[in-house]
């Protein structure tokens, strides 16, 4: 306060001692007053410090990736499942000790596939762990699977081949791989499927060490097909075609069924669909399969064919999507760079429900509920959701 305002205070006090009296207990007041202010201000400032710092501490916290301490933290990047998206898998099952993968297929880690291979993988093992199944999804890995599974350890890839899928140009994708051609169009058709010339090993030829190793560490895959659709093929390829002139078929094979299975003894024309058909649903059908050796994996189920419930499969393929499929399976075996699937024809890979309805057509509902009796594990979407032929 200035000395006139302490002066002021001294007149209004009347007598000049009482004032200076009065004045100096007004001033020590004021200036504690004053005093006292100044330090609620500090403290208030100091209290605004510690509040920030706090919340500070806290955010830090709460957004920190605990996995991630210490390391250098990525932008969160959102994928439309359409395309790829980033997905865990599910605790795998366990298979039988000689047989554990620890490959590609149930790694366990994150992994990139497009979301509809998850999906039939997850489909599979869901079918392999349902006990009610079990007599029709399991079987064991005989010599019979591993003598249909082809192997290019150059580049870490097993195939197993599931007649009537487009198998002839997988193959001719293998062999170049292997380094018997240069190229697809170099190979000869009679070629492909002369094992002793094509340059394509069987598992089946390999010690069981080597054998558990590349079913442990390889890339693996086979293709599907709608089971009745392929059925139709492999009849008219092997019984009423024949391309490749195997008289066997004809000669010995359907022979074989006719005595078994037709009906009307009195009938003589060559086997038809519905003896064919009546021969696969029969439950008793495998005393003929021992007859008919190897001859068989042309109509056998994927089951027999490749054991999907005891070998981990890095990718199903659908024949139906072998457009989409074909480059997947490629660059998820990594060799899409150095060879591609061969030119699929248009519409040779569409499903065609007008031809099974017709071959199906004259077939009894007890022989129908037989045959779907027997593909049951394939037609309860393990790996492909049959079209109901009933």
């Amino acid at each position: 306060m200035s000395k006139a305002g302490l002066l002021l205070m001294f007149k209004l006090c009347g007598d000049e001692k009482v004032g200076i009296q009065e004045g100096t207990k007004i001033f020590v007041w004021l200036m504690s007053d004053n005093m006292h202010h100044q330090w609620l201000l500090l403290a208030a400032c100091f209290w605004v410090i510690f509040m920030f710092m706090v919340a500070s501490k806290f955010i830090t916290l709460t957004f920190k990736d605990p996995d991630g301490y210490g390391a250098k933290q990525e932008p969160l990047i959102l994928t439309a499942v359409t395309k790829v998206e980033e997905v865990h898998v599910p605790e795998e099952k366990r298979w039988p000790e000689e047989f554990q993968p620890t490959g590609k297929a149930f790694s366990g880690n994150l992994i990139r596939q497009p979301l509809v291979h998850m999906e039939r993988l997850e489909l599979l093992r869901n079918v392999c762990r349902d006990t009610a199944l079990r007599n029709l999804s399991h079987t064991a890995v005989s010599k019979f699977v591993l003598d249909r599974i082809f192997v290019c350890d150059k580049h870490k890839i097993l195939f197993c081949q599931t007649p009537k899928v487009g198998n002839t140009q997988w193959k001719k994708v293998l062999i170049v791989l292997n380094g018997a051609f240069s190229s697809i169009e170099e190979i000869p058709e009679n070629i492909v499927h002369d094992h002793e010339k094509n340059g394509l090993p069987r598992l089946s030829s390999f010690t069981d060490a080597e054998i558990k190793k590349r079913l442990n560490l390889y890339f693996k895959f086979f293709i599907v097909r709608d089971p009745f659709e392929r059925l139709i093929s492999a009849f008219k390829d092997k019984f009423v075609h024949n391309p490749r002139f195997e008289p066997w078929y004809r000669h010995e094979i359907a022979p074989g069924i006719i005595r078994k299975y037709r009906k009307n003894r009195t009938e003589t024309r060559g086997l038809q669909f519905e003896d064919f058909v009546r021969y696969l649903g029969d439950p008793n059908h495998r005393w003929l399969d021992v007859q008919f050796g190897d001859h068989i994996i042309h109509w056998v189920t994927y089951v027999e064919l490749c054991a999907p419930c005891e070998i981990a499969y890095s990718v199903i393929g659908h024949h139906e999507t072998l457009e989409d499929d074909a480059p997947y399976i490629l660059k998820a075996a990594g060799i899409d760079h150095l060879v591609s699937y061969p030119t699929i024809p248009p519409g040779i890979t569409v499903y065609n429900k007008t031809k099974v309805e017709r071959y199906f057509s004259g077939i009894s509902k007890r022989d129908i509920r037989r045959l779907y009796a027997r593909f049951e594990v394939v037609c309860n979407q393990a790996v492909f959701p049959c079209v109901a032929i009933a």
